[in-house]
């Protein structure tokens, strides 16, 4: 049986934030899986990406492992009622299938804000997990830098990630549109990881906001501070800017809630305070909001106000389909020219060995300069008898038709003994 490329994926589209946040995988436990999946079950071509969207396994087995994979997520992440959750997970066991999810995903086909630039460096990272572990084979490897030149080229070609509409850049137009009537309003951002630094350069767009950012590794704040010309304090000092603040953005990695409704409880609110959680899994109690004067907004309940560019991104996805479609087509060529390049190896050896048997055979009394000619010639002769049945068994590939060739062609040279024998 022949490995097939799979997915399983569990996504916005398929969960609400309270489900992801629970199933979503930390850097330590991407890790980690890989390490059990390659040593459970010997999988090959293994990519977990884990965003704030999303928790997804691709993966190569001859055998459907979705059932398996679910588990040790609940192993990982210490779910005692994973099965609770299978249905949340959409499964991809049709190797076109899963090869396409992953395009779209990559893309940002799939993202909650259409063309989310973020997706593509959260794939990179992925991949790059992947090849520390020595888990990418040929085809992941292949498959992978396939998905990076189409990116490049949808950025080159279409309008689908002009304009800054982003899951970032829809939580700053939030905060302009709910600070519209407040002078200069003060807005706390804690978190400097890969969302809150891309919130804080969309901050930009709030020139009369006063900006304060914490993280905390205080000297990556200090350095991001500096750069946008923003206050910068100390996560020690956070309570009292949450409490001094109008706005607070939270986006920090944390298994339990950081901001809680016992905390705000404490704090003085003469009007409003609004709180923007940006983390999955979340950092803000949703139990907040009964507190009077209290705004919360996670990442399932914002939306983009940045229409117009939306807009010209919807009506680019024709184009992005369709460079993905061409791209998706140039790499199955690729996948069928590799399914017969064994078959051509074999070959190719096979006739080296007659070369190599038969110069043995007649050349013992030639010397050094007969050598080398008699060497010359038989290589050149064996590159074209090789010619025609190489590139009729790869145009055989293209219509579907390889297999037969294959087989005939092993039994006419007896290549599988051939190959033992070597």
């Amino acid at each position: 049986m022949q490995n097939k490329f799979r997915a399983i994926s569990l996504s916005h589209k398929s969960a609400p934030v309270e489900i992801r946040e629970i199933i979503a995988l930390d850097e330590a436990s991407v890790h980690s899986l890989l390490v059990k999946l390659k040593d459970f079950f010997s999988v090959t071509d293994t990519l977990i990406l884990s965003t704030c969207n999303r928790t997804e396994i691709y993966y190569s087995h001859e055998l459907d492992l979705s059932s398996e994979i679910i588990k040790l997520i609940g192993v990982e992440k210490g779910i005692t009622s994973i099965i609770d959750y299978i249905a949340y997970f959409k499964i991809y066991n049709d190797d076109k299938d899963a090869i396409n999810h992953l395009f779209n995903v990559s893309m940002g086909l799939e993202a909650q804000v259409v063309g989310d630039m973020q997706i593509s460096n959260q794939v990179k990272r992925a991949y790059q997990a992947t090849v520390d572990l020595d888990m990418a084979g040929p085809f992941l490897h292949r498959l992978m830098h396939t998905i990076f030149f189409t990116n490049k080229r949808v950025v080159q070609e279409t309008a689908f990630r002009d304009g800054a509409a982003s899951v970032s850049y829809a939580a700053v137009e939030l905060i302009q549109e709910l600070t519209s009537n407040t002078f200069e309003p003060r807005i706390l951002l804690i978190g400097v990881g890969e969302i809150g630094e891309d919130v804080a350069k969309n901050m930009v767009h709030l020139p009369n906001a006063k900006v304060t950012i914490t993280n905390r590794t205080f000297e990556k704040a200090k350095a991001l501070a500096a750069e946008m010309g923003f206050e910068v304090i100390p996560f020690e000092n956070v309570m009292e800017a949450m409490q001094n603040s109008d706005v607070i953005v939270s986006s920090i990695m944390k298994s339990e809630p950081f901001i809680t409704k016992n905390l705000v409880k404490t704090f003085d609110i003469p009007s409003y305070k609004l709180f923007v959680d940006l983390s999955v899994p979340r950092s803000i109690e949703t139990s907040i909001e009964d507190i009077p004067g209290v705004l919360l907004y996670n990442v399932d309940n914002i939306r983009s106000k940045a229409s117009e560019t939306l807009e010209n991104r919807l009506a680019a996805v024709p184009q992005v389909e369709q460079i993905i479609e061409e791209s998706i087509e140039e790499f199955y060529n690729w996948k069928k020219e590799m399914m017969v390049s064994p078959t051509i190896n074999k070959f190719k050896n096979a006739l080296e060995q007659i070369r190599l048997e038969e110069m043995e055979r007649f050349l013992k009394n030639a010397d050094e300069k007969e050598i080398a000619m008699i060497d010359k010639i038989t290589k050149s002769m064996m590159q074209k008898i090789l010619k025609v049945p190489v590139v009729q068994l790869k145009a055989a590939c293209q219509r579907d038709q390889a297999d037969q060739m294959m087989e005939i062609l092993t039994d006419l040279f007896d290549l599988e003994r051939v190959s033992d024998k070597k």
